[in-house]
């Protein structure tokens, strides 16, 4: 059960009463004096971790910056599948342009930032800018690395933050948790200037928080079905005990074994045979968005590490697809139109491409490689085990072919990319790709 969350000032109770109160508390606490009264317990035990620490509250270095990896950071999170949710909720809070929006990492690092002009700009002088790391033992006591510390809903007001730089400001915080897990994978905090103080918006972020972590429960429920559904039918031709599971070990089907709710899969797994702790040794193959998984028998020894035959089918102009061709059954999946250009700029390149080479590909600019990088991204957990990164190209344990329409001329016929255009015009593959008929 989740805390009640507490507001920093009280239905009813003056902020500017409060506020000098807390700053003769503050005061006397950085000295070491007599304090007229006591801070908040969660304020409290934050300003005791600092001081422990050896934080100085007067000190005015900013904050670490991290810029060049942040949009890898922000694909990383497992928030990006909240964040409407998230500024839909909290909009009528940022909407008056008095405060701002902002949802960091589970390293309390700001990933997304978001209004007006003129708070951003206050924001700016903090220091607290995206990319920045805004954790207790960068910054001291605030909403999102208190929040992170206390595992709880936390605001903190004017004088209540450890560096007194932060005075001018408020905050409140609340975690969001991976519903699988249970674990904290971020913050999402509301702050502007101490004026802006109400009790009603900790308890507003709080619910926000909740009802992002609901979506992700459900958009993993939608993942966990769309791979139940495809796995099952295999499952059943198999007629020998076996699972599917989705790229992160979460069990979708099984068949003839031990129910299991997660499976640990190894940080790099490849088809093939993998020794897995709860199952021992046992042969997989890649499935659209997971894996398909069957303890390893004795005549499995010799055909495991065969290559997964894979086909690109651009043969029907309206309807690409990918196709595999494994050991215990075949599966087809409809690909979109971008993701079908990506992958055939691959199957063109079997030697790979890097994120500007595909930017070119697709765009016809190189600079593209935000764009680029996040699209391979959701390709490669689409199809775990098929792409491999650095370059970008389709893994060595895959046979691949590639079908084309009988007429090159309507290889994807919408495409405007370079690289369609171009293999409309062009002659067969490289010979390290199957031509199938």
């Amino acid at each position: 059960m989740q805390p009640v969350p507490e507001p920093a000032v009280a239905v009813g109770e003056d902020p500017r009463s409060y506020a000098r109160l807390m700053s003769a508390v503050y005061d006397a606490t950085m000295t070491g004096s007599r304090a007229p009264a006591r801070p908040r317990e969660v304020i409290g035990a934050s300003w005791q971790r600092m001081l422990a620490s050896g934080i100085d509250p007067d000190e005015r270095t900013p904050p670490v910056v991290e810029t060049a990896g942040l949009d890898m950071l922000r694909r990383s999170s497992g928030l990006l599948a909240v964040l409407d949710e998230v500024s839909h909720g909290l909009e009528s809070l940022v909407a008056d342009g008095e405060n701002i929006l902002v949802v960091a990492d589970a390293q309390g690092r700001v990933l997304w930032r978001s209004g007006s002009p003129s708070v951003l700009g206050n924001a700016d002088r903090l220091g607290f800018i995206e990319g920045a790391h805004w954790a207790e033992g960068a910054v001291g006591t605030n909403a999102i690395g208190t929040a992170l510390v206390s595992q709880r809903a936390v605001q903190v007001f004017s004088a209540e933050h450890f560096l007194r730089t932060h005075h001018s400001w408020t905050c409140a915080g609340a975690p969001i948790r991976d519903p699988r897990t249970g674990q904290v994978i971020g913050v999402v905090d509301v702050s502007g200037p101490a004026a802006t103080v109400h009790p009603t918006t900790i308890a507003l972020v709080d619910a926000v928080a909740r009802l992002a972590e609901s979506q992700l429960r459900s958009e993993h429920d939608r993942t966990l079905n769309r791979l139940r559904a495809l796995a099952a039918p295999i499952l059943a031709r198999m007629g020998s005990p076996a699972l599917a599971v989705d790229t992160d070990g979460w069990v979708a089907a099984v068949d003839a074994m031990p129910l299991h709710n997660r499976i640990l899969l190894p940080e790099q797994l490849t088809p093939g045979r993998v020794w897995l702790a709860a199952l021992g040794m046992c042969v997989i193959e890649p499935l659209p968005g997971g894996w398909l998984v069957r303890p390893a028998l004795g005549e499995d020894a010799t055909d495991a590490d065969q290559l997964s035959r894979v086909t690109l089918d651009l043969s029907n102009p309206d309807l690409p697809s990918l196709c595999l061709a494994g050991e215990f059954g075949s599966w087809r999946h409809d690909l979109s139109l971008r993701h079908a250009e990506i992958l055939c700029a691959l199957a063109l390149s079997p030697q790979g491409r890097s994120a500007p080479q595909l930017a070119d590909d697709l765009y016809g600019d190189r600079t593209r490689v935000v764009t680029v990088r996040a699209e391979m991204s959701r390709l490669r957990k689409q199809f775990t085990g098929l792409l491999a990164a650095q370059p970008y190209r389709f893994a060595g344990s895959v046979d691949l072919g590639i079908r084309y329409p009988a007429d090159r001329r309507m290889l994807l016929p919408p495409s405007t990319a370079p690289v369609i255009r171009n293999a409309r015009m062009a002659g067969p593959p490289s010979p390290a790709v199957r031509q199938d008929g």
